[in-house]
């Protein structure tokens, strides 16, 4: 499975790593952290910190970051939607992180 592969990686070249969910669709977003924190070796578990609302894993990245710091959001791409149990809810990255980034600089 390509999740505990992408989450080690991510782990290994990142200061920290937030691990979240994208699409569920119908799988349990706990059971998909659980697989990708498989990835992550015994000496990168300080850096990954596992978020199941994509929308709080965001805003905690945000309040995380310093000056200078660059945050990677992946998985969603184009989509401006999560689909959980067959329902498409309205969810785009970029419209959070702007919302979010609004708010903390003010």
């Amino acid at each position: 499975a390509k999740r505990p592969i992408m989450a080690g990686i991510a782990t290994e070249l990142s200061d920290k790593v937030i691990l979240t969910s994208d699409n569920p669709r119908n799988e349990d977003p706990e059971v998909i952290i659980n697989e990708m924190e498989k990835g992550v070796a015994p000496q990168n578990f300080k850096k990954s910190l596992s978020i199941t609302d994509r929308k709080q894993a965001i805003k905690t990245a945000c309040q995380l970051a310093q000056a200078n710091d660059i945050i990677l959001i992946a998985g969603k791409g184009h989509e401006t939607y999560q689909e959980i149990q067959g329902v498409r809810h309205n969810f785009d990255d970029m419209k959070i992180v702007t919302e979010l980034l609004d708010q903390l600089n003010k």
